[in-house]
């Protein structure tokens, strides 16, 4: 699978739809900023690792205590993942803060 085929932007837009959902209703951590989107999605062709880029509206120690909140979550968010969508492999999440916004 190429990078930019169909089948590749169609899993980005379906696994940042789901962070999104999980980040927004399923965690619970009083760290993670409730003003915190998923902005975009790079999941690699063979699925293994998947760059999530994040904004969190708020300061910078919001965005460090967020950015704190999801790495401490991450294999709980890749289980749920892996439950929500149905993918061959269920890739390695990273997390990087977008300060575009």
């Amino acid at each position: 699978m190429r990078k930019n085929s169909i089948k590749n932007t169609r899993i980005n837009s379906e696994v940042a739809h789901e962070l999104s959902n999980i980040i927004r209703g399923d965690l619970k951590d009083p760290r993670i900023n409730p003003l915190t989107s998923v902005v975009s999605v790079d999941v690699t062709p063979d699925l293994k690792h998947c760059k999530a880029y994040i904004s969190v509206l708020g300061d910078e120690k919001s965005q460090k205590d967020t950015y704190d909140g999801l790495m401490s979550a991450e294999g709980y968010i890749r289980r749920q993942l892996a439950k929500n969508i149905n993918l061959r492999n269920t890739p390695e999440i990273t997390f990087v803060m977008d300060q575009s916004i």
